[in-house]
């Protein structure tokens, strides 16, 4: 990763702070299932692969957690396709 995401466990989310702007993958988390409902990343920074590093901060965070996935926002369902990898930690809803 080329950004310091951090895990903001007390509010679900994983975030950077780049150039001012925050960053931020949002998840609810239901037992073993993280389900990430939001990744957002302002325009003014976008085409950096913020967006990128913190969905990989967060499937990973998830595999070391035991967690299973349900990429319920657009960009972490997209991120999954890019990235089979991942695809032992996917739920379906």
């Amino acid at each position: 990763m080329s950004f310091s995401i951090q895990h903001n466990a007390a509010a679900s989310r994983f975030e950077v702070v780049v150039d001012g702007q925050l960053c931020v993958l949002e998840y609810r988390l239901q037992g073993q299932v993280m389900t990430i409902t939001h990744t957002g990343v302002p325009t003014e920074v976008g085409g950096r692969g913020i967006a990128a590093d913190l969905a990989t901060a967060a499937f990973e965070a998830a595999r070391a957690s035991g967690w299973k996935v349900l990429p319920a926002c657009s960009y972490a369902a997209v991120f999954v396709k890019r990235h089979p990898e991942y695809d032992d930690l996917i739920v379906s809803a």
